[in-house]
């Protein structure tokens, strides 16, 4: 497998991510080891997380899939946490919110104690803070790299203007700069990347790890109908999915996979694979039959035909 670098830093992962917000939430703590165990087995090496999952579920506080990951880590040992780009964030927990230096110290030190290690290797500015200058921010993280607690910094949800004054404020004053970016991104939400944040990152060689690879499920083909909103806790987002459009991208998908030989997941995420600048989806996964189908969406090669009809379906 062939790994992709992020950035311009010496980090390198799978051509996939997997998404840890549902460690401890949709995925209990033995189904999350599982999953875990699998993705250093299958080579993907890449588990993004956040202090704040699951803040949003009933009982939870935040913080509980990075306890989940760090319960991991002290079961398995060092040899297989080695084997692992961890990637948390920081910014959106209403505990720890925004991007002011003192926040950010003292979210890391929260976070490493979560993980149960002793340094993050993407530690993501969740979202952006216009309450607080850039330098700021920048010079907290400094701080943090200086003292070997992270590796390389990520942007999530920022403008292509705010990720702009971040990177002439990283080279102006010699500050670390974002490696990479999280803009929601798949075959279905486009606009919000292509354009100026697409041409931004390839121009500056700042690797994108988009979220929502699936579309919340739309996309894997199981949501084709208000019938089908039960399937899952994600089901009610799909009425936003079910137009016209949706339908559309999903027969192409349906297409392009039956020539294959794959499924539409599997399809969808090969498709952000082959975009420039794409380093690795996001996609989440409640079992490991639903990750062993996720990773063979990287032994897939789509053709520029193939390319072509899923483009136009969905443009």
């Amino acid at each position: 497998m062939e790994l992709r670098r992020l950035g311009r830093s010496d980090l390198k992962v799978a051509p996939l991510a997997l998404g840890g917000n549902v460690f401890g939430w949709t995925a209990d703590k033995d189904t999350s080891f599982r999953l875990l165990d699998a993705c250093i087995e299958a080579g993907v090496n890449l588990i993004d997380t956040a202090d704040v999952y699951s803040a949003w579920v009933p009982g939870h506080k935040g913080g509980e899939s990075e306890t989940v990951i760090g319960e991991w880590v002290k079961a398995r040992g060092a040899a297989a946490r080695d084997r692992l780009v961890i990637a948390t964030k920081v910014a959106m927990w209403p505990a720890r919110p925004g991007l002011k230096k003192d926040n950010i110290l003292a979210a890391c030190e929260d976070s490493l104690r979560r993980l149960n290690i002793e340094t993050i290797d993407l530690y993501q500015s969740h979202r952006d803070d216009a309450d607080t200058p850039m330098e700021e921010t920048l010079t907290a993280y400094a701080s943090l790299i200086s003292a070997g607690k992270v590796r390389v910094i990520g942007a999530s949800n920022f403008t292509a203007e705010r990720l702009s004054q971040a990177l002439e404020t990283s080279a102006r004053l010699g500050l670390p700069r974002y490696e990479t970016l999280q803009p929601e991104y798949n075959l279905h939400d486009r606009s919000g990347f292509e354009g100026a944040v697409q041409d931004l990152c390839l121009r500056e060689e700042i690797s994108v790890i988009p979220y929502y690879g699936l579309a919340s499920g739309f996309l894997t083909g199981k949501y084709r109908s208000e019938a089908d909103f039960g399937k899952s806790v994600r089901g009610g987002r799909m009425k936003a999915y079910l137009s016209a459009r949706g339908l559309r991208i999903l027969a192409a998908l349906d297409q392009v996979s039956k020539g294959l030989g794959a499924t539409p997941a599997q399809v969808a995420l090969a498709w952000i694979m082959a975009k420039p600048s794409l380093a690795a989806p996001l996609a989440s996964a409640t079992s490991t039959a639903q990750l062993a189908e996720l990773i063979g969406a990287m032994r897939l090669s789509l053709s520029i035909a193939d390319l072509a009809e899923l483009d136009a379906a969905s443009a």
